[in-house]
């Protein structure tokens, strides 16, 4: 299990200093702000959504590494997924960084599974959740900042 804990911190730590999908989209049409004032973190999500389709996403801000990959990871999980499958990735990624049992209908999470061990520190669920808050505020065209408090 050592091993494999040891990989999950490597691509946290590989995401947080090395981001994917950073930086402003130039056509973005939707876009929101998050907070999480316990850590410090601050994102601006940047979506481009064409139809039902998130076509493209990116993110700027600065973070703790665990706020960082998450949104690195997010974004790469996103592209070319509907809105509903934002939003069932969203629920799934939120049970499991809350310890929560899988739901039947949960999706394959893919590279987010490395966040499975946040469920044991409560204090950084609101790290590993922030960018996902702040995506989900932009979708729903509301783009109004999210706070973890």
């Amino acid at each position: 299990m050592t091993d494999l804990q040891d990989l999950y911190q490597e691509l946290i730590l590989d995401h947080g200093r090395r981001p994917r999908n950073f930086g402003r989209l130039e056509d973005a049409n939707k876009t929101a702000e998050g907070y999480n004032p316990l850590c410090g973190d601050k994102i601006r999500v940047y979506v481009k959504v064409a139809g039902d389709v998130v076509e493209d996403i990116k993110f700027e801000g600065a973070g703790c590494a665990i706020s960082t990959a998450s949104a690195s990871i997010m974004t790469d999980a996103l592209k070319g997924k509907s809105r509903a499958e934002s939003e069932q990735l969203f629920k799934a990624f939120h049970d499991l960084v809350t310890g929560q049992p899988p739901r039947p209908d949960t999706p394959d999470l893919g590279k987010l599974e490395v966040f499975s061990g946040v469920s044991e520190f409560p204090t950084r669920v609101k790290c590993a959740t922030l960018s996902w808050h702040t995506l989900r505020s932009a979708l729903s065209g509301e783009g109004e900042a999210v706070s973890t408090e």
